[in-house]
């Protein structure tokens, strides 16, 4: 038997320039470094976080397209709006002005056909109806024309062998349109056919038709 000194104890043979530590893992074995227990591939769990992640921004961007759609169309609308009101408001100063005039003009017209409308009053007259006239005013109404009680006003009403229907036979005052609508009827004096008269020709047909049923007109 070999004595042992006291107070030493066996210790493992350490390569010169190993640390402790490495003598630690050279006296547990080589196995002891390796550590139990599945672990899950992290390139796996990185597409999946990332998949969910792309999801949310297309989301969000699908949103905030539909709401900028949204708004563009109601701009649209509103821009619509806007420029339709402007147009109506315009349209209808226009006719109030056109419609104040009006009676400038009744007396321009009464003034030519008296023959008055010379000099310069006659340079101003045609100026202004130049003006109204570019503005959009058009002068309607003339005699012989069918009564319509939508753009005629009948001041006088009388009877007239010559007509077949009622008839504007008389423009006291022109009418007034301004664009599709109408400003001021023209007032008229209109005739309708006397009661019990024929229409114009009616004696003509009776009398080819009563020479057809007879055979004809005879011969001398």
């Amino acid at each position: 038997m070999s004595e042992e000194t006291p107070g030493f104890e066996e210790k493992p043979d350490v390569p010169s320039g190993a640390t402790p530590d490495d003598a630690a893992q050279g006296a547990d074995g080589p196995d002891s470094a390796k550590e139990p227990g599945p672990s899950a591939p992290a390139g796996d769990v990185q597409d999946v976080a990332l998949t969910a992640q792309l999801d949310q921004v297309r989301t969000a961007l699908n949103e905030r397209t539909a709401d900028l759609q949204r708004l563009q169309a109601e701009y649209q609308n509103y821009r619509r709006r806007v420029e339709r009101d402007r147009a109506a408001v315009k349209e209808m100063a226009v006719a109030n002005l056109l419609t104040e005039l009006l009676p400038v003009l009744d007396d321009i017209g009464r003034a030519r056909d008296h023959e008055e409308l010379v000099g310069g009053f006659k340079s101003v007259a045609e100026s202004l109806e130049a003006v109204t006239a570019k503005l959009g005013l058009q002068q309607f109404g003339s005699e012989g024309e069918p009564f319509d009680p939508t753009v005629h006003e009948a001041l006088m009403h009388s009877y007239a062998p010559d007509v077949t229907e009622t008839t504007c036979v008389a423009i006291l005052q022109p009418g007034y349109r301004f664009g599709d609508r109408t400003i001021r009827p023209a007032r008229v004096a209109v005739a309708e056919p006397q009661p019990g008269a024929q229409p114009k020709g009616a004696d003509e047909q009776d009398g080819s038709a009563k020479d057809k049923e007879s055979g004809g007109p005879e011969e001398g």
